[in-house]
């Protein structure tokens, strides 16, 4: 189901977009719910959807290798995961799983989606990419803050090699 304007307009990420701009991102939005515990995105997979967490809990994961997965920060209303869709090679870079029952709207990254909006238009492709690319810093930042914090406690595979 297609998500009207004024449900966009509301969202945090997309505050200051001009009414035209979200006119054609609801064009290629729809809504979505997950259970909880249930695995939204997986380290390695096709990078295609955009999300936007309406209502519950959203928790970012670093798998490694013969531990338990790290966890990066936990997302919730307003806030926004799946930002791989941008960039080449397209696939996801953390896992994401559903803390709590979970309503987000989520758009196509895909070519003749989101990606081919953004080429079409090119003010609405440059205001994403400074959004966007503000969510990658923050999300590298948080990586390294858990990583640092739990650097004692961390799996062997994720400790720096002397």
């Amino acid at each position: 189901m297609q998500v009207h304007s004024s449900i966009l307009q509301t969202q945090p990420f997309l505050k200051g977009m001009t009414a035209r701009q979200i006119e054609l991102l609801a064009k290629d939005s729809m809504l979505a719910e997950f259970k909880a515990g249930r695995r939204i995105l997986n380290v390695g997979g096709r990078a295609d959807r955009f999300y936007l967490i309406l209502e519950g809990r959203v928790e970012l994961e670093l798998p490694v290798p013969d531990g338990e997965a790290v966890p990066i920060e936990t997302l919730g209303a307003g806030d926004v995961f799946g930002w791989s869709w941008l960039f080449a090679p397209y696939h996801c870079h953390f896992d994401a799983r559903a803390v709590t029952p979970t309503k987000v709207i989520f758009f196509y990254g895909t070519h003749l989606h989101l990606r081919d909006l953004c080429e079409r238009n090119h003010d609405l492709g440059y205001e994403l990419m400074k959004r966007v690319s503000e969510i990658v810093v923050k999300r590298l930042q948080a990586t390294r803050r858990e990583l640092l914090e739990n650097k004692k406690s961390a799996p062997a595979g994720l400790r720096a090699k002397k």
